[in-house]
């Protein structure tokens, strides 16, 4: 009996290291944690508009957002954004009324100030990027020969 119960202990232990994440993924990841926070877009053209992001640590190796664009009191666009790590690969998941199901990004460059996240498959955006400079941020959506960028401030809490 007590061989069976050890058996069963070793067999759950190695299935939950073989879920470990590499110290790369991990140290990659802790990378981002500048992004934690709300910010407030910058570069909005249309009177009466206003748009921030908001991150926030939902678990150890995962980080959910919001963005929302604002007419007056009106909310006229929600995105929900999660960063996760997926098979010891970082996603960036943007989940938009627009897509019947989330979009995923796989994570393919990342610094101390920023990230690049693509999925050639996706009609648009093919590449996400976001670069910080202190407390304003870059956020960039491009493919096809297109590109738009969201220029960001952090907001002191």
């Amino acid at each position: 009996m007590k061989s069976i119960f050890f058996f069963i202990l070793l067999a759950v232990a190695t299935c939950g290291f073989g879920q470990a994440l590499t110290p790369e993924t991990s140290t990659n990841f802790k990378k981002l944690e500048w992004l934690i926070g709300t910010w407030d877009r910058t570069n909005i053209s249309k009177p009466g508009r206003s748009s921030h992001e908001r991150w926030e640590r939902l678990a150890d190796h995962e980080l959910h957002g919001y963005g929302i664009t604002m007419q007056g009191r009106d909310t006229i666009f929600v995105e929900k954004i999660t960063i996760l790590v997926k098979d010891n690969t970082i996603y960036y998941v943007a989940d938009v009324p627009e897509n019947k199901q989330p979009v995923y990004f796989k994570l393919i460059e990342i610094s101390d100030a920023g990230f690049v996240c693509e999925n050639p498959e996706h009609d648009f955006p093919k590449k996400i990027s976001y670069q910080v400079d202190g407390v304003n941020l870059k956020a960039q959506i491009s493919g096809d020969g297109q590109s738009f960028d969201y220029l960001f401030s952090k907001r002191s809490n």
